[in-house]
């Protein structure tokens, strides 16, 4: 049992080193590459603009339920003209890179697993590489970049309707003063905060779009299964691996931060 616990781990271990020079040959990668601007506003388009919708969707859900719940919470103290700072820094602080991240993940990024694993199997990887194009570079790096880019401007949107969805349900829904509401908003909410929240971005868009990028360009040595069933594998593998990744940097940058 311990032998194979340990295995495991240093197969983790193996494939993080794995992921880690993947991500960093793709950017440098990207920066030979020709007609770069192009390549990026696809990306962008692609990781950024077409993510939007739901992570206003759920931004907006998560601020109304962190609202009531909180609320219910406050009001036992007699401390409910603290809603907006808890909603704020809730937010700002944990819930909003975190969130994004995920919801990214789940649109963006397993269709670019999905997308990678079918150039691969239909060999046009290699034709890349036999016209002597980088295809990490070209594929994967703009992702990267947009990533760098997309990820703090949509923890933006998420937490700024998050912090609205919690007005509408403390003050139009239970009668939290609305001047106070925002007053403890401004008040409470730091630039640090800010910051740290954009350095989980920041981290969280590398990690997850590596993680995606990786799975699905290598789908030929990493699937269990040849062809379509292989894509699909590296796709959910991808969105799970993705997913635990947030969580476990989430805690680990929280703890230096903090």
């Amino acid at each position: 049992m311990i032998y194979g616990l340990g295995r495991g781990a240093l197969r983790a271990v193996h494939e993080l080193g794995e992921i880690s020079l993947f991500g960093l040959s793709s950017l440098l990668g990207f920066g030979r590459q020709r007609h770069r601007a192009a390549k990026l506003i696809t990306a962008i388009h692609e990781i950024g603009v077409r993510c939007v919708p739901i992570v206003a969707t759920v931004g907006l859900f998560t601020g109304l339920v962190m609202g009531l719940q909180l609320y219910y919470t406050l009001v036992k103290f007699g401390a409910e003209s603290a809603l907006g700072t808890a909603v704020a820094l809730s937010l700002i602080r944990e819930l909003g890179p975190v969130l994004t991240a995920l919801m990214v993940v789940g649109q963006a990024g397993s269709a670019m697993a999905s997308e990678l694993g079918i150039q691969r199997n239909d060999e046009q990887v290699d034709a890349l590489q036999t016209m002597g194009i980088d295809p990490r570079g070209y594929l994967v790096g703009p992702r990267l970049v947009a990533a760098l880019i997309c990820f703090p401007m949509l923890t933006a949107v998420f937490d700024l309707i998050g912090i609205f969805g919690g007005y509408l349900t403390g003050s139009v829904l239970l009668n939290v003063d609305a001047g106070v509401y925002w007053n403890r908003v401004f008040e409470s909410v730091s630039w640090a905060d800010v910051q740290g929240g954009f350095v989980k971005a920041l981290v969280f868009g590398l990690l997850t779009i590596s993680i995606c990028a990786y799975r699905g360009f290598n789908t030929h040595r990493k699937a269990s299964f040849p062809g379509v069933r292989g894509v699909s594998e590296s796709a959910t593998r991808a969105v799970v691996w993705s997913s635990v990744s947030v969580l476990a940097a989430d805690y680990l940058i929280t703890s230096f931060l903090l």
